[in-house]
């Protein structure tokens, strides 16, 4: 007779890979959105001989908008269009732009209760078939009897009422973060870090015929403080949000492997990061930016950390407003060399709910190179007012000291 396991299991990140990223509707125009994330599980399966594909578990893959080619439950048809067997399962998951990061931590927590052994976790987005909003019918009772501010459905609106909670965060800040995102990422590109975890992608357009997506499109290395100054506010006159300072409009997809440690073991699949816990919290829709702070706090209050522990950070940078929030809230300067190394969102793109497992991948790739860090964190700001916070341990880690 089966029965809860008494005990938790440890649950380990084995892999992850992403799509270049795109700007909406240009590199993917004619490229569908759910042929994007079978790419990235096709790549999985490819990178881990060592892992019989009837061993996957469950497909859990997230979409913020779930129609078209993002619809019909696409979890379960991109494992069967990548090629699993009938009898992996899968499904589809929301949480607007930590979708990817929820497919992980709920199949994590399938994982540690023993429901599976290894699952495949991830999200697509492709905003330039299927903008955010598209089709959505809002209750009227939120605005009308003023459940939120109507500003709390324009996510570059709660960015410029963030820059209002907390006037210390100027544009001029703002901009200059950008700036090192942007930087950041060129010399990641230079050094061959953001490539490992690329795939690629067959490319279709009916002008310019058949090509291979090999590289992120939305990066502007060049970039300037100067040139950032000049562009427009496009949610605010005179405002400090721009398209400069902000993520953008963007296509892509990521998965990630997922596994018990016992199992990766005996599969001899590698472990690349540990998991230590989670934690989502909401907050005031209107400054949705907030989220990644009492989600961490949170979260470490859970795992017996403090931000002192945590010595590696990999934050989704939807807005430099909401980076730079979080940064302050915990006395972390903003060009420290923990944060973000391989730069973030505003330079590679943010294609909503596939960004979790991108930043994932990133933390991964820190803790590879950093045996002398511990715990790193993943952690980004949700549309509607959240934020989501995932606490992760190297197993590279030097030190010999007991959790």
């Amino acid at each position: 007779m089966w029965r809860m396991p008494s005990a938790s299991r440890e649950v380990v990140f084995v892999d992850g890979v992403r799509t270049p990223f795109g700007k909406a509707g240009s590199l993917y125009a004619e490229t569908r959105a759910d042929d994007l994330v079978v790419n990235c599980i096709r790549e999985l399966l490819r990178r881990h001989p060592e892992l019989p594909p009837e061993r996957v578990d469950e497909v859990a893959v997230a979409a913020t908008t779930q129609t078209g080619d993002q619809g019909l439950t696409i979890g379960r048809t991109a494992a069967l269009l990548a090629g699993l067997p009938r009898s992996v399962p899968g499904f589809a998951i929301d949480r607007m732009c930590a979708g990817a990061m929820t497919a992980v931590t709920t199949t994590a927590s399938g994982i540690a209760f023993g429901a599976y052994d290894v699952v495949v976790a991830g999200g697509v987005e492709h905003m330039g078939r299927h903008p955010m909003g598209e089709g959505i019918d809002p209750n009227p009772r939120i605005v009308a009897e003023k459940l939120v501010d109507q500003s709390a459905l324009v996510m570059g609106a709660t960015a410029e009422n963030l820059h209002d909670r907390f006037p210390g965060i100027t544009r001029e800040r703002a901009d200059a973060f950008a700036v090192l995102s942007q930087q950041r990422v060129a010399q990641a590109y230079a050094d061959g870090v953001i490539q490992e975890s690329l795939v690629t992608v067959a490319t279709r357009s009916s002008t310019l015929g058949w090509g291979l997506a090999t590289a992120d499109e939305p990066p502007r290395p060049g970039t300037t403080a100067g040139g950032l100054a000049r562009l427009r506010t496009p949610f605010r006159p005179h405002g400090r949000v721009t398209a400069g300072n902000a993520a953008g409009l963007n296509d892509g997809a990521a998965a990630a492997l997922l596994a018990a440690e016992d199992v990766a073991t005996e599969l001899g699949l590698p472990v690349a990061m540990r998991l230590v816990g989670f934690a989502f919290a909401g907050v005031d829709p209107e400054v949705m930016g907030v989220g990644p702070i009492p989600a961490t706090e949170k979260a470490l209050a859970r795992a017996g950390l403090t931000i002192d522990d945590i010595g590696a950070f990999e934050i989704n940078e939807a807005f430099a407003v909401q980076v730079l929030a979080f940064l302050d809230h915990f006395g972390l300067d903003a060009e420290d060399p923990r944060v973000n190394p391989y730069g973030g969102a505003i330079a590679l793109g943010h294609p909503l709910a596939s960004s979790g497992v991108r930043l994932m991948i990133h933390l991964a790739r820190q803790f590879r190179e950093r045996p002398d860090v511990r715990y790193g964190i993943t952690t980004m700001c949700i549309g509607l007012g959240m934020g989501g916070t995932v606490i992760w341990e190297n197993p590279h880690f030097a030190g010999d000291e007991e959790r």
